[in-house]
């Protein structure tokens, strides 16, 4: 399992989510750690370089790699790459 860390802003972020849906984007983020499946794909233009995970209506933005993942932001969809 790769181990999971977070930007200094994100726990600030995942706070101010709705506790359901968080504790859904954790489970997620979790599972992608453990088993490398979930709604990933490779983001471009201003954001190459970082992944992002679809965890319901949020994203996680993200890089990895071969022993960690980095979380850089946890937002709504709609103010996620803005």
């Amino acid at each position: 399992m790769k181990k999971i860390r977070f930007a200094p802003s994100v726990p600030a972020e995942v706070r101010a989510i709705e506790q359901r849906a968080a504790m859904a984007i954790l489970r997620a983020l979790h599972r992608y750690a453990e088993t490398g499946k979930g709604r990933v794909k490779p983001l471009s233009g201003e954001f190459a370089g970082l992944l992002r995970l679809r965890a319901g209506n949020h994203r996680v933005l993200f890089d990895e790699t071969k022993d960690t993942i980095t979380v850089h932001r946890v937002a709504d969809r709609r103010d996620a790459y803005r």
